[in-house]
């Protein structure tokens, strides 16, 4: 029998209430059930909620004996992919250290030090060789590729292609057809040049250009200022 797929509203409507019994009752253990399916919901429909994750892995404290390893690995690969955000180590926190120690959670924990780092070559490699970890959920490349753009956005003015190439792990023609949509779309600059020695201009930012930073006193408001000159005299 085949099962008729949800709808959006029936979708929003099935996150709404596993939210409402982490809101009401986050360490009861009859919801432990409803949050390993709203683990497996998030991954099929792309979506996350790290406090429905984080009130699991609680529970999973509490009643250790009904811990899934398979949930838990994947609730770290969601958490990888919320980077620059800090889930992955909230979640580690509240995982046993005889449960980080088996291998696939070893690995996790050694991806998320090469993006913690910014050693996306070593990241890549080592995913590669672990792609039944990361491939069970879908969109994992596509967020690191995210990330990785944020750390280069943040550090870069003008970023060779060889490092971008090896920041995202695309090459060739895919790169060149990836290059034309964020000049279209999300304002880079291609520079002339062709292969190795291109250069590709990212957006302006107060990281990549320091002088677009405000300073402390062009954000105060000349109102707060002038109350201030009464009582200085």
């Amino acid at each position: 029998m085949v099962r008729e797929r949800e709808t959006p509203k029936q979708q929003q409507q099935v996150s709404y209430t596993v939210e409402q019994l982490v809101a009401v009752n986050p360490y009861n253990p009859d919801i432990l059930p409803d949050l390993e399916n709203y683990v497996n919901e998030q991954v099929s429909s792309q979506t996350y909620s790290l406090d429905a994750n984080l009130c699991l892995l609680r529970l999973y404290q509490f009643e250790p004996e009904r811990m899934s390893t398979q949930i838990v690995a994947r609730i770290l690969v969601k958490a990888l992919m919320a980077m620059p955000a800090p889930d992955f180590s909230l979640c580690l926190f509240l995982i046993p250290e005889r449960v980080q120690m088996e291998e696939q959670f070893k690995t996790l924990i050694v991806l998320s030090h090469y993006l913690e780092t910014g050693r996306f070559r070593q990241f890549w490699d080592e995913a590669a060789k672990n792609r039944h970890i990361v491939e069970a959920v879908p969109g994992f490349e596509q967020a690191i590729q995210t990330y990785a753009i944020h750390v280069l956005s943040l550090t870069y003015q003008k970023i060779p292609r060889p490092v971008l190439a090896e920041a995202i792990n695309i090459e060739g023609l895919s790169l060149d057809k990836f290059l034309e949509h964020q000049a279209a779309n999300s304002g880079w600059i291609l520079e002339k040049g062709h292969g190795r020695g291109q250069l590709i201009v990212l957006p302006r930012n107060e990281f990549n250009h320091p002088e677009l930073k405000k300073s402390a006193a062009d954000s105060v408001p000349l109102e707060h200022i002038t109350r201030i000159f009464p009582i200085l005299g």
